[in-house]
């Protein structure tokens, strides 16, 4: 029989996903299962990558065993994951030489100040695209060198091994210490701090400059390619594609033309732009990265622009205030009123991020008089979202020159109606959420597919997208320009509550 599935493995933050995929792009079968959330000191986030090794081949298990399939019959499968989060590891054993430095660690940011001391945190944003920030993997690595008793050494000789998760996995799918393959893809690479944007490899200056020795780096490929046979569960099928989660998403979303964009809303949300073959330097907060490579075409760049309270300000809203009691309600009480009555929220809870970049920002509700209910705040909740997300793609137009002709969306706040008509009317262009919500894993099912021939191109998989829901804007225009110059006296209100000398603020990206 034809193998007639594809398998895509999902390696979050929280837990571990292996969803089959049939030829339409259409889920088969769902295995999930969480892993420990490891909080050593305040800021400090660590995962245990062999407890993480040890989910992502049950989750395969059970996915394979839920549709009754077997491994003859995926013909590839993709790997998407957490980004920037580190591992380092024995090549010889195997073991995992201290758990795994999450993406949300801030540990290394005493260290960030001192490699940027005299430039700053563009010093190496030209290769890169990315600042000196304690989000990356770089520093992460240097890290772990610097305080674990005798690693170094064994760095240098080649006895240790990098990866982000993605090259965690594909090595122990590939045999692990019997000849498991050492990779990692361009657009996992380029969250490192480590890896030159322009030719796509390991940039050797700024490994010396981060003292990072080169020999425990894995190998840049194209995140769709055949990396090598998987064993185990899998024996036999081909490990054909990784994508770091955010650019799978762009990928599952086909956003694969020039001036395309998602955006996933979560506990908060990130936004990609598709600027094609352009690397765009951003001078408004954006980050620009890879967005995929598919096997030897040319690569394709984006910006990011990522929104830290989103989905957690609604939280905020059942947990600490009380005003409802699931998330879900908060679409139903911001539906009892017409508008925000002249209230709005501003969620500078840890500062303001791009554009504005203000560590001595706090969170307001300004615009309050007696007319204002509980509505009218949930309303404003939701309305916050939609501006941010407003900031977010001018800061991206005026970046890149590109002007967003619709947006797709995705992830758990796009269930709610009345927040995607709201961002359809700020933005002035059409929201798009598609039919298979889970395009994290879809985009690395994509990738896998075209690499081994499963899919012939990309307006094959264009024809598999198919659209659930489309918000068309309302508003008129000029309500729109005087909502937006309400937001930005909000805005101002947030600003100057902390000094600048107390250490709880967002760092500038």
């Amino acid at each position: 029989m034809t193998a007639s599935h594809i398998a895509a493995i999902d390696q979050g933050t929280t837990s571990s996903r292996c969803i089959l995929f049939d030829a339409d792009g259409r889920i088969v079968a769902v295995e999930q299962q969480e892993h420990s959330q490891i909080f050593p000191q305040p800021g400090w986030v660590e995962h245990d990558p062999a407890e993480i090794w040890t989910r992502v081949r049950s989750v395969v298990r059970g996915a394979l065993g839920k549709a009754g399939l077997t491994a003859a019959d995926v013909r590839a499968v993709g790997i998407t994951n957490q980004r920037e989060t580190t591992v380092l590891w024995d090549r010889h054993t195997g073991e995992p030489v201290h758990n795994a430095i999450v993406w949300q660690d801030t540990r290394t940011e005493a260290l960030c100040r001192e490699l940027g001391r005299n430039v700053g945190q563009d010093r190496f944003r030209r290769e890169t695209g990315l600042p000196l920030a304690s989000y990356f993997a770089g520093p992460k690595i240097r890290w772990l060198l610097d305080h674990v008793e005798g690693l170094r050494e064994r760095a240098e000789a080649g006895d240790v091994l990098f990866g982000t998760v993605d090259s965690w996995l594909i090595w122990n799918l590939t045999g692990g210490v019997d000849g498991g393959r050492h990779v990692t893809d361009v657009t996992n690479a380029s969250r490192t701090l480590l890896m030159n944007l322009h030719t796509l490899e390991w940039d050797e200056r700024i490994a010396e400059s981060m003292g990072v020795p080169l020999a425990m780096l894995p190998e840049i490929r194209s995140s769709a390619e055949v990396y090598g046979e998987a064993v185990g569960d899998l024996a036999g099928v081909p490990v054909a594609a990784a994508l770091g989660d955010q650019q799978a998403a762009l990928f599952g979303q086909t956003c694969f033309a020039e001036g395309e964009a998602k955006s996933t809303y979560g506990t908060g949300t990130f936004l990609l732009l598709n600027t094609g073959g352009r690397i765009v330097n951003s001078y408004h907060g954006l980050l620009t990265t890879v967005g995929f490579r598919i096997g030897d075409r040319p690569p394709v760049y984006a910006l990011e622009g990522s929104i830290a309270v989103t989905g957690s300000l609604v939280q905020w809203l059942r947990d600490q205030l009380g005003i409802i009691s699931t998330a879900a309600e908060v679409e139903t009480l911001a539906g009892t009123v017409e508008d925000n009555g002249g209230a709005y929220v501003v969620p500078a809870f840890s500062g303001l991020f791009a554009p504005y970049w203000r560590a001595d920002a706090r969170g307001v509700i300004t615009g309050l008089t007696r007319y204002v209910t509980k509505g009218h705040l949930a309303r404003a909740v939701l309305e916050a979202t939609a501006w941010q997300t407003r900031e977010v793609v001018d800061a991206m137009q005026k970046d890149s020159g590109v002007t967003l002709s619709a947006l797709k969306v995705d992830g758990g706040m796009t269930s709610n109606n009345l927040l995607m008509q709201y961002i359809a009317d700020v933005l002035d262009v059409p929201v798009e959420r598609p039919y298979v919500a889970e395009t994290t894993a879809l985009g690395a099912a994509y990738a896998a597919g075209l690499a081994v021939g499963f899919w012939d191109g990309l307006e094959t998989l264009r024809a598999n997208w198919h659209r659930a829901a489309e918000w068309t804007p309302r508003m008129a225009a000029d309500t729109r320009e005087r909502e937006h110059r309400n937001w930005l006296k909000a805005v101002e209100r947030t600003m100057g509550w902390i000094d600048q000398d107390e250490p709880d603020g967002p760092a500038r990206l």
